[in-house]
């Protein structure tokens, strides 16, 4: 959920602080007053690409931040992203901030550390997603139109990913035995030198870090035997060596205890603390005696040492990776060797491997076909009570040809409607009516959103993220208005819903209203928001009724509005 949406020099916008609730939050305002900017600035925290133009002239920089709070499933979502970015989630609160200089050069900020547009993008998914008038339909790919019924039917993609991933992989190894003689001959003299190099090095794991103490051991040789010898004089070679002190103090106890049994145990912690002190001077003293300035062995070390580096940079980055890498090497020259052999055996691991695709992604398909069939439906439903009369379908197009295969299946998902009884139906992308294409696409993100999936199972909580509308109400009004803020409330219920709209049929649904208006101070615009409740929202509301000119009957008009949609 969105807490907090914050603007310093975005825009005509000088300093906004935003206070965002759980439910519906309506933002409105008179045309220009810059209610969509609100939407665009948000859309930066989402990873949108940014603009030098929104900075606010006379600055040298906008910056937008917003604070989200997460929790459950949407939450360690969250952190899984941080995570795999070296990023730390300190509580349940996630920071974004995104700094756009005037310069070029922007910079983002999550929990106050630095990350990349890269990561915000990352996390989107999980924070929010913005729906605008046309909008949605550009980015209603085939991608975006499966994405939509697998939410809707909570499935899961990763066994048949996994059965891609395999099937692709033994595909390559056979594409890779099977290149051309020339080809095929200069890859076994590559990989020939480079099993042999690798081989010839004798590796062992581990051996880079144990040679570069060694290294440091010797090329300090002089040093690290002095401070040994050094340390075992002081505590057990010299006269006045903490033993010999610890000796002499163990005799006065000794004469003490002769007369005051109590301090019996002081001359056990005496005797306990010079062994201690003997042994670790014994353990320095060998040490030192195994020093040896060796400027011999030095050399073989730094040689060796060179030869590793060489061979990670070549092979690595890590020794482990080197020893990998020729491993799989000679795992290669051994099948080019055996070809014939080895083609038969992956020919065989092919077939299992196409079938066992076959047989997941046939059990995804099955999964889409019967969600199609509930969630056309609801969807049909749901379009209808937007003042619609329409017919809704949802067809799965299955195509097992290997061309079409991918990690989420063999499936093609395309959704058609015909927005007036007796017309046949058409794909959804190819609406022309604004409002109408409006009110199917909420009438789609609410069934998935909002809903619960066809098998009965709780909503999916990584869907609860803060689901935002501009203005998609265009080319509405009268009943399907009033139908749309209806199914924006019952939204609201289950995510949270910023919409700014120019409508009050839709106004009257809020659960919090926004007010964004226009001012001019010592010569400069300023656009303000601020929350409003009881007669400044009465106010607001009549002004959308009749315009700039407020009348008594407009007013009377929005408190019945307000109290209906209560």
């Amino acid at each position: 959920m969105l807490a907090e949406l914050r603007l310093e020099n975005y825009a005509v916008i000088d300093n906004v602080v935003i206070e965002f609730a759980p439910g519906l939050n309506l933002l409105t305002g008179e045309t220009g007053a810059g209610k969509s900017i609100l939407i665009d600035a948000l859309g930066l925290l989402l990873g949108e690409k940014a603009s030098t133009d929104v900075i606010r002239a006379g600055t040298e920089r906008a910056v937008v931040a917003g604070v989200f709070e997460n929790e459950g499933a949407a939450a360690r979502f969250v952190e899984a992203v941080l995570e795999g970015n070296g990023l730390d989630m300190e509580d349940a609160s996630l920071i974004l901030r995104r700094e756009i200089a005037a310069g070029g050069k922007g910079r983002v900020f999550i929990n106050n550390q630095a990350a990349t547009v890269a990561v915000l993008k990352q996390l989107a998914p999980h924070l929010g997603v913005i729906h605008a008038q046309n909008e949605s339909i550009v980015n209603f790919d085939a991608a975006a139109r499966q994405g939509l019924l697998d939410a809707y039917a909570g499935i899961e993609l990763e066994d048949v990913a996994a059965a891609f991933g395999g099937w692709k992989h033994i595909r390559a190894r056979i594409a890779e035995l099977e290149q051309d003689e020339q080809e095929h001959l200069r890859l076994v003299d590559l990989w020939k030198f480079q099993a042999r190099e690798i081989e010839e090095a004798r590796l062992t794991s581990g051996e880079d870090e144990r040679l570069e103490i060694e290294k440091r051991v010797l090329a300090n040789a002089e040093k690290i035997y002095g401070a040994a010898m050094n340390a075992f004089d002081l505590l057990y070679e010299g006269s006045a060596s903490t033993s010999s002190s610890l000796r002499a103090a163990q005799k006065h106890v000794e004469e003490l205890t002769r007369y005051e049994p109590k301090f019996q145990e002081a001359l056990g912690a005496l005797e306990s603390a010079r062994i201690s002190v003997e042994d670790v001077g014994a353990t320095l003293r060998d040490y030192a005696g195994g020093i040896q300035a060796s400027p011999e062995r030095l050399a073989e070390l730094e040689e060796r040492l060179a030869l590793v580096d060489k061979l990670k940079r070549k092979y690595g980055p890590a020794l482990e990776q080197v020893i990998a890498y020729g491993e799989e090497t000679r795992r290669k020259l051994s099948e080019m060797e055996n070809k014939d052999q080895a083609l038969g055996e992956l020919h065989e691991q092919l077939a299992l491997a196409d079938e066992h695709y076959r047989k997941a992604a046939r059990a995804i398909s099955r999964k889409r076909s019967e969600a199609a069939r509930k969630l056309e439906k609801v969807v049909e439903a749901e379009i209808n009570d937007l003042a619609m009369r329409a017919s809704f379908a949802i067809a799965v197009e299955e195509n097992e040809a290997e061309p079409h295969w991918t990690s989420s299946g063999i499936d093609q998902v395309v959704y058609r409607i015909a927005t007036n009884a007796g017309e046949p139906l058409k794909l959804l992308e190819q609406i022309a009516s604004g409002g109408e294409l409006s009110r199917v696409m909420l009438a789609l993100k609410a069934s998935v959103e909002a809903g619960a999936n066809p098998a009965g199972k709780k909503k999916n909580p990584a869907m609860q993220r803060t689901l935002v509308f501009d203005e998609i109400d265009n080319g509405i009004g009268g009943r399907a208005a009033e139908a749309v803020g209806r199914r924006l409330k019952v939204l609201a219920k289950g995510s949270q819903v910023l919409c700014v709209t120019h409508l009050p049929q839709i106004a009257t649904f809020a659960d919090h209203h926004y007010l964004i208006e226009k001012r001019t101070s010592s010569g400069r615009t300023k656009t303000m928001v601020r929350k409003i409740t009881g007669e400044e929202r009465t106010a607001e509301v009549a002004r959308m009724l009749s315009g700039a000119k407020l009348t008594e009957t407009s007013r009377k008009h929005a408190e019945q509005m307000l109290k209906a949609n209560a």
